[in-house]
């Protein structure tokens, strides 16, 4: 899908963060909570503005199409036969990433994008309005990261703190990035302690700059850390742990889509079925590497599996007060570090979705699962 026609990027503007403050206040509201606690019905293709707190509608208006960004969930939801639950139009774009996504919402070309936690802050930093309507994260997850620090053969870092006056891979907008600084944080460094090398982390970019001492450290993630070990480890190639939670997965929305009953009710219902998804590929394990990681991605059984089990459990809280204050001290880090506007945490957040995701996926479990 191409997005040539895409509207250029607005500037940042006070105006936007003085109408996130506004709404802000409005979110403090109590909860709504869960889809079938809300009462109220929609008509396709009435977009006539609604506040956040609004009730969501309880049925999806005949008629109603909304577009998604998440190829991961979508492959779950047909191996699952759970695309059968969302009787309305749903189509699937090959969209994801916080790049991509953040495009796609200015051309009008998506409803929904899965990401990390940083493509919010970065599209709203840049004046587009978005709002977080699902999360999952998961369980023990220093213990399972999805990064690890790639180390370039003969760099003799050992330790995070060993850091020092290091070339260290580096992308602004990525979840990558925000790792960096973090990372940097808690080793007690700042940025003129280390030299940062502005590079996006595409494929195996990373990889390939650390094999060649474009840079002594870069974070790797998925099947990239057990590749470069494997192809890189004998000429001394290693990676170290950084002990920081680096889980979170948001779907999200530009708030002007979720000010539209219909489409609203139609993510509800998504967001609802997502959490079942969540839930299958925890409980089928065997299913989701034959049919995702072998014939959807192309990889080996082996690498599949790792993948699998670097993952661990899924986590889908009823609550997302504990993620918001961990959200909350990313933005803060980022807003200092790379001179932005501090933000306020829970405004990125559409609360009237908070425990559908978590409900549907708790429901779902197999008998005796935790």
């Amino acid at each position: 899908m191409s997005f040539a026609g895409s509207s250029p990027p607005r500037q940042p503007s006070s105006q936007a963060f003085t109408r996130r403050r506004a709404l802000g206040a409005l979110l403090a509201l109590p909860a709504l909570g869960f889809l079938t606690a809300c009462a109220g019905s929609a008509t396709a293709g009435n977009a006539q503005p609604t506040q956040a707190t609004a009730p969501l509608a309880t049925t999806v208006p005949a008629g109603t199409t909304i577009t998604v960004g998440d190829p991961t969930v979508k492959v779950a939801l047909e191996l699952s036969g759970l695309d059968k639950e969302l009787d309305f139009t749903v189509e699937f774009a090959n969209i994801s990433g916080g790049p991509q996504t953040t495009e796609a919402f200015r051309a009008n070309a998506l409803d929904v994008g899965s990401v990390a936690d940083i493509p919010p802050i970065h599209a709203t930093w840049t004046g587009l309005d978005v709002r977080i309507i699902a999360s999952a994260y998961r369980q023990d997850a220093v213990n399972h990261p999805l990064y690890e620090l790639g180390i370039a053969p003969g760099a003799g870092i050992a330790s995070l703190e060993d850091l020092r006056g290091k070339k260290i891979a580096y992308s602004p907008g990525q979840a990558q990035g925000a790792l960096v600084l973090r990372i940097l944080e808690k080793a007690g460094l700042k940025q003129e302690d280390v030299k940062l090398v502005e590079l996006p982390s595409t494929g195996d970019t990373y990889s390939t700059a650390l094999a060649s001492n474009q840079v002594d450290a870069a974070p790797l993630g998925g099947v990239q850390i057990k590749r470069y070990l494997s192809k890189y480890g004998s000429d001394g190639g290693t990676t170290i742990r950084h002990g920081l939670r680096d889980d979170p997965s948001h779907l999200y929305s530009p708030a002007k889509v979720l000010d539209d009953p219909a489409k609203a009710a139609a993510l509800a219902k998504y967001v609802e079925v997502w959490g079942k998804a969540k839930r299958w590929i925890e409980d089928h394990p065997k299913e989701w590497l034959e049919g995702y990681y072998v014939k959807n991605q192309g990889l080996s059984r082996e690498d599949g599996q790792y993948l699998i089990d670097a993952a661990g459990k899924a986590d889908l809280p009823l609550s997302w007060a504990e993620a918001i204050e961990r959200h909350q001290q990313t933005i803060d880090l980022l807003a200092r570090e790379q001179k932005k506007p501090v933000l306020v945490a829970g405004d990125l957040y559409d609360t009237r979705y908070e425990a559908i995701a978590g409900t549907a996926f708790a429901g779902a479990a197999k008998p005796g699962a935790a």
